[in-house]
């Protein structure tokens, strides 16, 4: 995978809070937060708050913050050229192809697209769905719509996970994230808490995989992007089976708990990734009518 070296990237779409991470605890309901909380959490969820109780009374309000001195993503990251010598400056570039894509297919089927930032930071930030913390994982908060990320997330999905990584790894999660953010448009975001291999909860987050192989088929259709490999789709693919719900448990609690479900089993997500890579329509991820 490559960037084109002239393509024009968009820093504008992506907020830089990294640094700014003030250590601050979240509250949880219940009396702590255990393991199995914080790996349902890093399973690429929509809204944290949605599988945990958290106190939000202790919570500063939402506010934009500056970026820090140190990252400067408006002067580093112009071209395709930065976004295939630096990781931050990749995370632009994917994120300008991914909404490239849904705003021409919005566009191409009547509808507006409304753009989306994602939130890079380190250790923890606000958002309007409460107080982040880096333990959650990547994630989209349908109320200020944006998807937040810190990037160690890569680190861990390649030593706790087991996955081979890679930036096409990265590529996939970040086009779920934004997956999430074309579902709340059409008003299919549920805060269901049912779970189970046929869940609502599933249902959603397979969707989102499926969308994310949809962008994936049309990614080099966008500019941003010169070619897309087999390697890369093994590394899109791989990442998809290393956060589902099957391998973390085993990795977790040793056995396998279908009925608490929340993301789907590996198989269950990379058949809903490959759906949308082999296919490149959104219809084949079940959507309703446009």
């Amino acid at each position: 995978m490559s960037f084109n070296d002239r393509s024009r990237l968009d820093p504008n779409q992506v907020q830089d809070r990294r640094g700014q991470g003030r250590g601050r605890r979240i509250a949880i309901g219940g009396g702590g937060l255990t393991l199995v909380l914080v790996v349902a959490a890093l399973l690429l969820g929509v809204d944290p708050t949605a599988l945990l109780s958290i106190d939000t009374s202790q919570q500063a309000p939402y506010s934009n913050q500056s970026v820090d001195e140190n990252f400067d993503l408006q002067a580093e990251c112009q071209t395709g050229a930065d976004a295939n010598t630096r990781q931050d400056c990749r995370i632009v570039g994917f994120v300008n192809s991914i909404q490239a894509f849904w705003d021409e297919e919005f566009a191409r089927n009547g509808v507006q697209y409304t753009y989306a930032d994602t939130v890079l930071f380190s250790e923890a930030t606000e958002a309007a769905c409460g107080y982040a913390s880096s333990a959650m994982g990547p994630f989209y908060c349908p109320l200020d719509q944006q998807v937040y990320l810190d990037l160690d997330f890569f680190n861990d999905l390649e030593t706790r996970f087991g996955a081979q990584g890679g930036a096409f790894a990265e590529a996939y999660v970040l086009a779920h994230e934004y997956g999430h953010h074309v579902q709340n448009q059409f008003g299919l975001l549920s805060s269901s808490r049912a779970t189970g291999p046929e869940s609502e909860a599933v249902e959603i987050e397979l969707q989102a995989d499926c969308f994310a192989g949809v962008w994936a088929f049309h990614a080099t259709e966008t500019g941003f992007l010169t070619q897309v490999t087999n390697q890369d789709i093994i590394q899109a693919l791989d990442a998809a089976a290393s956060v589902g719900d099957d391998r973390i448990q085993r990795q977790t609690q040793g056995y396998v708990s279908p009925e608490s479900w929340t993301h789907g089993s590996s198989e269950q997500r990379q058949l809903a990734l490959r759906d949308g890579l082999q296919s490149g329509d959104i219809n084949t991820c079940e959507t309703p009518g446009w």
